[in-house]
């Protein structure tokens, strides 16, 4: 597996984790990283991702809802909900990484941890919002 995808697949896990428990400790979620991302660079990396994704949380939400024409995220699935937030983040707000990286890897993500249905419908979702077809936040 591809190191930052690695850490992609980390921050998903705990923006997933997130989701369900808000309240988790901050050295829990940096020690859950460091037994998991062994670089030091991927490490930030990826609590960044995390990090950066639940400041503009508001903002991603609103995107990604307009996008998603006719679904709610309350009634999304919780993983694919928390790859769209990434994917959203990522292409929004880390502007370093090729959009087309952003989108292949959220898809990736989504084959891996969600439904069949899941890549098809990540795609169309942050295609969408990388073609400027919904509102930036």
């Amino acid at each position: 597996m591809v190191r930052r995808s690695r850490a992609r697949e980390v921050a998903l896990q705990l923006l997933f984790q997130h989701d369900f428990n808000a309240h988790v400790d901050r050295r829990a979620i940096e020690g859950f990283v460091r037994q998991r991302v062994p670089e030091p660079a991927l490490r930030t990396f990826c609590l960044a991702l995390y990090d950066g994704t639940l400041a503009h949380l508001e903002e991603i939400d609103r995107a990604v809802g307009e996008a998603a024409e006719n679904w709610r995220l309350a009634r999304m699935a919780a993983v694919d909900r928390n790859v769209l937030r990434l994917g959203t983040y990522e292409l929004r707000f880390m502007p370093e990484t090729p959009p087309e990286v952003v989108i292949n890897e959220a898809i990736e993500l989504a084959r891996r941890f969600s439904t069949a249905d899941s890549p098809a419908f990540v795609n169309g979702i942050l295609d969408r919002l990388y073609r400027g077809r919904a509102p930036s936040p």
